[in-house]
């Protein structure tokens, strides 16, 4: 089944299953709505007179609440799975994840540093707090990513072998510092960073979202054109030069790519995981490993597999609602495990 399904039905299926999740998400919650109720408080929103019957609630729930949500899980997912696609052509490995790097743990540690040095120190202003967080969860991210690749640099070389176990490491050291923030943190506080370190759309807003959707932009429009130098990795770092590709180059843009994209979705929306795994997993086994289709095809499928989790999130305990990270870990830990036992199969 390796590559073969043709990229041209694939862009067809995952863009007819991006426009069925991307309806479902605003349609679906405490309050549905009906598709035409969405269409025209769609319209009011862009500034077309429409009237109707509470079309001014429909108008309120669109604009402020499901549409600012369900365009951030659009962009958040997408900017997983192409940094997803991007470290798993950096390591030559179909099982690896932005977190090797330690990008995910340093976005937390941030956000700890924030959400508990907030309390312990009195706060800041609350029309602050939001850029504060994810300020820190994004420095945070950059960080330690950078401290992973100065440790794996030897002579001028970059060792892929020295960065997963640096980005081991430093994982294993932010977490534990998590952990002491968690047991330093008051009753509220706990709340406020267990619920964001298991990720979650909620309380999505556009304040949060352009910062996102520009560093989304830049990384669509940067790593498609990195696609053949990608497909050159694949043979090996001498083979690759042999072709011209500078490899040193591309390890750093690579790297650099994955810290600005999960640090700016883990500031946004919390840590949620496999994402970046999975779906880029899955896209190869459909099309193959070629990225010129991989990546955009990637893009797409993370961003549908997130609003799907979403959705399922916001209803399966509905009124109540499922910390997203939750359900992808759900969804992940089964696959990656039935992906190692495979692999000892073959």
């Amino acid at each position: 089944m390796n590559g073969s399904v043709p990229p041209r039905a694939l862009f067809i299926g995952l863009s007819g299953v991006c426009f069925i999740a991307f309806w479902l998400s605003l349609a679906l919650g405490p309050v549905s709505l009906p598709l035409m109720d969405i269409v025209r408080a769609g319209l009011r929103l862009l500034g077309v007179p429409v009237s109707g019957e509470g079309l001014e609630q429909a108008e309120l729930i669109l604009g402020q609440i499901r549409l600012p949500r369900t365009l951030l899980g659009l962009v958040v997912g997408a900017v997983l799975a192409l940094t997803g696609v991007a470290m798993q052509g950096l390591f030559r490995n179909p099982l690896a994840d932005p977190g090797l790097v330690g990008v995910s743990s340093g976005a937390a540690l941030g956000a700890a540093v924030a959400i508990v040095g907030g309390s312990v120190f009195g706060g800041v202003p609350e029309v602050l707090a939001p850029y504060v967080l994810s300020l820190c969860a994004f420095i945070g991210g950059l960080g330690v990513t950078a401290m992973v690749y100065r440790l794996g640099r030897r002579d001028g070389q970059t060792s892929v072998a020295v960065m997963l176990l640096a980005g081991v490491a430093l994982t294993a050291l932010a977490g534990s510092t998590i952990g002491l923030f968690t047991y330093l943190a008051d009753d509220a506080t706990l709340r406020t960073l267990t619920f964001w370190n298991l990720g979650s759309l909620n309380g999505a807003s556009y304040a949060r979202l352009w910062p996102l959707l520009l560093v989304c932009v830049l990384i669509i429009v940067w790593l498609p054109r990195r696609a053949k130098a990608l497909n050159a990795l694949l043979l090996g770092e001498s083979e690759a030069r042999h072709l011209g590709v500078d490899v040193e180059k591309l390890k750093r843009e690579l790297i650099f790519c994955t810290a600005l994209g999960v640090g700016a979705a883990v500031a946004a929306a919390g840590m949620i995981g496999f994402i970046g795994l999975i779906v880029p997993h899955l896209v190869r086994l459909l099309t193959g490993p070629d990225h010129r289709v991989l990546l955009p095809a990637s893009a797409l499928a993370g961003a549908c597999l997130l609003l799907l989790a979403d959705i399922f999130a916001r209803l399966v305990l509905a009124p109540t609602e499922l910390p997203i990270g939750i359900v992808t870990a759900f969804l992940g830990a089964p696959f990656f495990l039935y992906l190692l036992v495979r692999g000892r199969t073959l």
